[in-house]
């Protein structure tokens, strides 16, 4: 196999940059387009050249030239997406999140072991270039032990509406959006610690706030100002097994002076910011430094990250290497998720075995 021939199903706003990554790799070529809107769908397969379009992702699965799909649909069906794929014999690359409850992530970890095909969840800021560089000081013991970090990501007006903004299709608001990110590369970047407990709070008091003028923001294609079931602020604070914890905070609308996005970890030889972008603290001769590396993506570059995550995801498939982003790691972050919703609801801290 020289060349691997994608489908990619979901034709919402994420796509393009899957479409876009795909092109710009030599190794793959973008054979399929599934969307229930067969419009759209159409569009897509002409704009990047697919030979084929289909509006029930089943037929596109059944396509023996298909080997491998891109999933950019709701999160409500990422697992049933993502298992009848891997039945059907193709990789999987899933937009984060995973899915929407513990339980259907573990039906899809199962499906990933009997089919032993490669499937990577979307958590792009994993490719990054500043996460991959901070990643390499990390595990050279720059930063020493990594015992606490600290993140948020907070819009003043951000609620994209539509089927973000519907809870039986997201499965929540920012945190299961934005907040999968952040607390995802933190995690990481930590070394992956076993969740010991969380205490969370999730917070619905301003709504959506429709009515703010002069100050625009990102709306989803099927918007409506009506329209609104999901929290508008979360955060929380999680505990890990080796005794690291994690501090985050997510929002949609918030009364704040400006957005903010916040990455911090901290070790016992030294620290780093993340976000807004990459630097490190670091003593030497009983001297406090800070040091910023010289690079192309101090922060989170969009198209470059994607790129990335992309160009793994073919080497993946072409069995040269192991994906970054493995199915377990997205059992553990809907543990996490699902762990602050239901913190929040039951208004004290739970434990994990």
């Amino acid at each position: 196999m020289t060349m691997i021939h994608i489908g990619v199903i979901g034709c919402g706003s994420i796509s393009e940059v899957h479409f876009q990554a795909y092109e710009h790799d030599p190794r793959a070529t973008i054979y399929a387009v599934c969307d229930l809107n067969e419009e759209r769908a159409a569009s897509k397969a002409k704009q990047f050249g697919a030979e084929k379009v289909y509006t029930n992702y089943l037929e596109l699965l059944a396509d023996p030239t298909i080997e491998a799909v891109s999933i950019c649909t709701w999160n409500n069906t990422h697992a049933e997406i993502a298992i009848a794929a891997l039945e059907a014999g193709k990789h999987v690359l899933c937009e984060k999140p995973l899915c929407k409850t513990v339980e259907e992530a573990l039906r899809v970890e199962e499906a990933v072991r009997r089919s032993g095909k490669v499937l990577q969840v979307g958590f792009v800021r994993r490719f990054a270039t500043n996460t991959d560089l901070l990643k390499g000081f990390i595990d050279s013991g720059d930063l020493g032990e990594i015992y606490y970090a600290k993140a948020s990501i907070l819009r003043r007006l951000g609620n994209p509406g539509g089927w973000f903004a519907d809870h039986s299709r997201s499965g929540g608001g920012p945190l299961i959006d934005i907040g999968v990110h952040i607390i995802d590369v933190c995690w990481y970047l930590m070394g992956k610690p076993k969740i010991k407990s969380i205490s969370g709070n999730v917070y619905n008091r301003l709504g959506n706030r429709s009515n703010v003028k002069n100050l625009s923001f990102y709306k989803a294609a099927d918007y409506a100002a009506d329209q609104n079931t999901v929290e508008d602020c979360a955060n929380a604070l999680l505990r890990f097994e080796n005794g690291a914890s994690l501090m985050v905070d997510v929002s949609f609308t918030l009364h704040a002076k400006k957005d903010e996005l916040s990455v911090k970890l901290f070790g016992t030889k030294g620290g780093a910011e993340l976000e807004p972008e990459l630097s490190l603290v670091t003593e030497k001769l009983d001297t406090i430094l800070n040091i910023q590396p010289q690079i192309d993506h101090l922060s989170f570059d969009f198209v470059h990250a994607f790129r990335s995550e992309i160009s793994a995801f073919i080497s993946c498939c072409f069995g040269e290497q192991e994906t970054l982003a493995p199915v377990e790691d997205g059992v553990e972050l809907m543990k996490m998720l699902c762990g602050i919703y239901e913190a929040a609801e039951k208004g004290h801290e739970i434990t994990f075995e």
